[in-house]
């Protein structure tokens, strides 16, 4: 047998996997037992394309409270968390289906200095 052959495994071995864990642990026992907070941040990049806003709206409402604050990684790396930007697009959802947000005034054509808008003929 070569040496690649020693170092593969092979289908009818009975070695348990939990074997090579530390104390007899399982697997399952070691996930629950040591969770590791993984909280993903995104760059602009990616903001951008989650979130259809120009960039100084998302600085505006950031100002206003209205948005997730961004952070600095290092002195030239911003970024939002991940988390915090979804569950900021699920509560305007839910805001824009009970229609609590306000929605800007549709603007008066009739006002334009080029091509306004013709009255209806008097009949």
């Amino acid at each position: 047998m070569g040496r690649i052959d020693q170092m593969m495994p092979t289908g009818n071995s009975n070695n348990n996997d939990n074997d090579n864990l530390p104390q007899g642990r399982s697997l399952s026992q070691l996930v629950v037992a040591n969770p590791l907070p993984f909280r993903r941040t995104i760059r602009r990049t990616e903001l951008r394309q989650i979130v259809p806003l120009a960039d100084t709206t998302i600085y505006d409402m950031e100002r206003r409270g209205e948005f997730p604050r961004r952070f600095n990684l290092t002195a030239r790396c911003v970024v939002w968390d991940l988390t915090e930007v979804e569950t900021w697009l699920v509560a305007r959802r839910q805001a824009s289906d009970t229609s609590q947000l306000k929605r800007a005034p549709s603007p008066d054509v009739r006002q334009r200095k080029r091509r306004p808008v013709k009255s209806a003929p008097v009949l």
